[in-house]
């Protein structure tokens, strides 16, 4: 695997999780704090949250080639999504976390380690190609429909709906609730777009030269995301009790 550093893939890592501790803090001043931010749950605070979680997945799954050891890297995320899950289902029930970002993102790079073999032999066009219109596909399949928000193809089994291994890949049992829901389906096919458009970007060499752009505060960011992750909600909440 290539070792060498693209700065800027940091950067971009540490931008969105900026972002992400922002759409938080918003978050809790309007759920717990009843804030009246009515756009928050509107258009506007849709696509705040769909450009942080879909930069995220897409930035892992290209940089996943540029790892060097992808299993217990996914390892280490994996068990950060466990500790999400066991404190906010002991200290917040009613914003528990199961299946979250940190869940799926570990699991994918643990599934690519075997995959990988073969997907190189995938031509990098037609593997993005491909996963796009899988993606485009089961975007909705966890409000049981075929299609891609509000375009409906179809709707889904209501017998995959059960048990709690359909509803990690994709499938929620009925009564599940979660704070922060990334299941492997459909997101793994967003994560494989990703690790295919490495292959394509980085053979340009205008490209690999710009990845080498540093912005520092950015990069620090970006190379420390999983203990800022874990972090930044109760430091905001800390933050918002004193002054409220």
């Amino acid at each position: 695997m290539n070792k060498e550093r693209f700065y800027l893939l940091d950067g971009l890592r540490g931008l969105t999780l900026l972002s992400m501790i922002a759409y938080h803090g918003m978050y809790d001043l309007v759920m717990i704090y009843h804030m009246p931010y009515v756009w928050f749950w509107t258009k506007p605070g849709y696509i705040w949250q769909q450009s942080i979680c879909w930069t995220f997945i897409l930035l892992s799954g290209f940089c996943w080639q540029l790892g060097r050891n992808p299993l217990k890297r996914g390892l280490t995320i994996f068990a950060g999504g466990l500790i999400i899950t066991a404190v906010t289902c002991i200290c917040m029930p009613s914003e528990r976390i199961l299946f979250g970002i940190l869940t799926f993102t570990g699991t994918a790079m643990m599934v690519l380690v075997p995959l990988s073999r073969w997907l190189q032999r995938i031509p990098a066009w037609a593997g993005i190609l491909g996963n796009g219109m899988l993606f485009f596909l089961t975007r909705n399949i966890n409000d049981g429909y075929w299609g891609f928000e509000s375009m409906v193809l179809g709707h889904v089994p209501s017998t995959l709906y059960r048990g709690w291994l359909m509803t990690f890949l994709g499938f929620p049992e009925p009564g599940f609730f979660s704070g922060d829901y990334f299941s492997f389906f459909p997101w793994i096919f967003l994560y494989l777009c990703g690790y295919f458009l490495y292959n394509i970007l980085m053979k340009w060499k205008t490209v690999t030269e710009a990845l080498k752009s540093r912005i520092p505060i950015l990069e620090w960011l970006g190379r420390n995301t999983l203990p800022i992750y874990l972090l930044h909600q109760p430091v905001l909440m800390a933050i918002f009790t004193c002054v409220f």
